[in-house]
């Protein structure tokens, strides 16, 4: 294989060679950031400085940033508090989220109705844009908490977070965004936005897997997460992931000091991409909001082709993608994201996500230009329907 062209920086993307380093620079830092003695302290201080840069990153305040396993433990820490509200009686006894939300909010929806939860889902245009006129007309004063995503994984569409903040404000409820996809890529701000709960995951943004955030603003209510210690404030105990937390630091630096740059490379890189497709393969319809989407991720729908077939030949080509089908249990589920979006499911099945990121390049997606008609073309033969819709 003459080359790696890495194009799923949505599920993951490389440590950055800066993240890396500073770990390595500090495994000195072996001490308990609990202990008093010096080695504790000199632990205490580095972690305190990652927050410090968090906060920077998301213009919040650091004194609101809790350390966690990642973005599925946040988003699932807000759920079980407010199921924890509910329990306790509180007279606001529903959560509203919408169809589109990351599996870690999914399930947990899921789950949570089997036990008799009120929780309603807002719909979707056809853009992936939640219908801002129904969501209004679903709140109430019943209503304890509105979750919605920022950016989506899938297809990149970008929601309107500081009026989905305002509408829930408006009605008394709490407001919670898993932005985890925009981080480093758009401006994110807590201030700016009406957000009082925020999850954000380090691996996202070139830095380590297995850290992340959740923000809980000033008097919103939390629940202890994890029972035992009392690292972050009680709410999450355990002895803290001191070289993680400190190359998560470094990542939220990075993104910071580079936000407009890699934000501007991106929608660049991703742009070129899209037109490529679009004047070499007839009949390729591209999903998400046609402006309001994240810079580097293109969703790309193939008739008469199936995804699964499409990534396996990219991937004997040196390509990564991803696909809108889940292979689970040896049957093909399509993509719920785009099927809320009202695409129907031969679309569904046959599309690809393109995640650009930091270190992809122009010839990266010139190769994948390359590649990529002569195999939708060979899937399309292989395919069982001969005409389009």
């Amino acid at each position: 294989m003459d080359r790696i062209v890495y194009l799923d920086n949505n599920a993951t993307t490389q440590m950055a060679s800066e993240v890396a380093q500073i770990m390595r620079d500090n495994e000195s830092l072996y001490g308990n950031a609990s202990s008093m003695h010096s080695c504790g302290r000199d632990a205490a201080s580095a972690i305190e400085w990652a927050r410090e840069e968090v906060a920077a990153l998301i213009d919040g305040d650091k004194s609101c940033v809790y350390f966690t396993s990642g973005a599925s433990e946040s988003n699932n820490t807000i759920f079980s508090t407010f199921r924890d509200l509910i329990d306790d009686g509180s007279k606001r006894n529903r959560i509203i989220t919408t169809t589109i939300e990351h599996p870690s909010i999914i399930e947990e929806v899921k789950y949570l109705k089997k036990k008799g939860y009120k929780i309603d889902e807002a719909p979707v245009d056809v853009y992936g844009k939640v219908k801002l006129d129904v969501l209004k007309s679903m709140l109430g004063d019943d209503v304890a908490l509105v979750s919605v995503m920022w950016g989506n994984n899938e297809t990149g569409t970008i929601q309107d977070i500081k009026e989905i903040g305002r509408l829930a404000h408006e009605c008394g409820a709490y407001f919670h965004s898993d932005a985890t996809q925009a981080i480093g890529k758009i401006k994110v701000s807590i201030r700016d936005c009406n957000v009082d709960y925020l999850s954000l995951s380090g691996h996202k943004f070139y830095g380590p897997k297995g850290i992340g955030v959740l923000y809980v603003a000033k008097n919103a209510p939390i629940t202890p997460f994890v029972h035992g210690g009392h690292q972050e404030k009680g709410y999450r105990a355990g002895t803290y992931n001191t070289l993680n937390i400190i190359g998560l630091g470094e990542a939220a630096k990075l993104a910071r000091e580079g936000l407009q740059e890699e934000h501007d490379k991106l929608l660049a890189l991703r742009e070129r991409l899209r037109k490529g497709i679009e004047e070499r393969i007839d009949h390729v319809v591209i999903n998400g909001h046609p402006t309001d989407f994240l810079p580097g991720t293109l969703n790309v729908s193939f008739p008469n082709a199936e995804g699964e077939s499409i990534l396996l030949y990219l991937d004997m080509e040196g390509i990564e993608v991803s696909t809108g089908s889940a292979c689970a249990t040896g049957s093909l589920e399509p993509s719920y994201v785009l099927l809320a979006s009202g695409l129907d499911v031969e679309l569904a099945h046959g599309s690809i996500r393109f995640s650009l990121g930091r270190y992809n390049t122009v010839e990266d997606v010139d190769y994948t230009l390359e590649k990529l008609p002569s195999i939708i073309e060979k899937v399309r033969r292989m395919s069982t329907r001969k005409e389009f819709k």
